[in-house]
């Protein structure tokens, strides 16, 4: 059984990215997480409770994280599972352990940044022959998700009933 974890903190390091005797990629880097606390008595912000967090991802989201957090200290949300891994000393023998977040979503933290999302290029397997999202393309006249073209009360959220997804029909999401 696996444990969930949402992060919110910094890159720690540069993340490294390796491909596997597969061809598949594996990307790892580390998460430093904090809270920043005023000490009333320097006047001063100190960091408590930190924890770096051993981080792991795979595939496609790999590669885009090491190409989008190139730099440590990027401000980060990963979300992904808790896993032990076991392995035996190699120099003792010993049975020994460590934990390590495999991380299934990461983006960049907006609070203190801002960040220009573009559509990575490589072409995964997912969704069908309408670019790869899994979500239709949106005619740029129609009003919403192929309805009649959008005029001004129509469509959009609780428009008329008339093209787009208004209250005739649910959001396409």
């Amino acid at each position: 059984m696996s444990t969930t974890v949402t992060l919110t903190g910094r890159i720690g390091g540069v993340p490294e990215l390796k491909f596997g005797q597969s061809g598949k990629a594996v990307a790892t880097f580390s998460v430093v997480t904090d809270r920043r606390q005023l000490n009333r008595q320097t006047n001063e912000w100190e960091s408590t409770g930190t924890t770096w967090w051993r981080c792991v991802a795979f595939g496609e989201l790999a590669e885009n994280l090491c190409e989008t957090f190139a730099d440590k200290g990027a401000a980060v949300i990963a979300f992904g599972r808790v896993e032990e891994e076991t392995w035996n000393d190699k120099q003792t023998g010993q049975k020994r352990s460590a934990m390590k977040v495999v991380v299934e979503e990461i983006g960049p933290s907006l609070k203190y940044a801002t960040a220009k999302v573009t559509k990575a290029s490589r072409g995964g397997a997912q969704g069908g022959g309408n670019g790869g999202g899994g979500r239709p393309q949106q005619n740029a006249n129609s009003g919403g998700w192929g309805g009649a073209p959008q005029t001004s009360g129509q469509g959009g959220w609780g428009g008329s009933q008339q093209g787009g997804w208004g209250s005739a029909e649910e959001a396409p999401f």
